[in-house]
């Protein structure tokens, strides 16, 4: 009797440590799982309230790709997410990615932009219209499709093809 009493204790103490192994062992990574199941959820929930919607392009007497987009989404985006943005702009059939100008004038290969930033805060809200300036080294002016692709740090992108009919500016 007291010999079944003893094992019964044993296997009780063995289930026991047997739990809190594996407890300790199972616990970190469910704590992992919800954490990255947390960030994967506001990394989605960002790419979907995050929109804009090109408006219009055309090409100016200079040459100049002109891009105007409006941000139509309802999330803020900040100025340095415009910065560090990928343009692509040039000939449908021959397009290269631009880079940002430093200075604010165009060279060849290069874009800047122009935010109507209506109360000042440094973010294309919703609702603001954004001016892209483009000088791709080939732009079909002859009334070829040429294309255009803005793309946020996030991938969040949009593109358009349009036909270059040359405006005064």
């Amino acid at each position: 009797m007291s010999a079944d009493t003893f094992t019964t204790a044993i296997f009780l103490i063995t289930a026991v440590i047997a739990a809190g192994v594996l407890i300790s062992a199972i616990f970190p990574v469910v704590y992992q799982m919800a954490g990255t199941f947390s960030s994967a959820g506001h990394a989605s929930d960002q790419q979907i309230r995050t929109d804009f919607k090109v408006v219009l392009a055309v090409v100016n007497n200079s040459g100049d790709a002109q891009i105007w987009m409006k941000n139509t989404g309802s999330v803020q985006i900040p100025v340095s997410d415009i910065q560090r943005s990928d343009v692509i702009c040039g000939d449908a059939t021959n397009f290269n990615r631009l880079s940002l100008s430093p200075s604010g004038s165009l060279n060849p290969g290069q874009w800047t932009y122009t935010l109507s930033d209506l109360n000042g805060n440094n973010y294309w809200d919703p609702g603001e219209t954004m001016e892209i300036d483009a000088l791709p080294s080939l732009l079909n002016t002859a009334g070829g499709p040429n294309y255009f692709q803005f793309t946020l740090p996030d991938g969040i992108w949009r593109s358009d093809q349009f036909t270059a009919s040359v405006t005064s500016t």
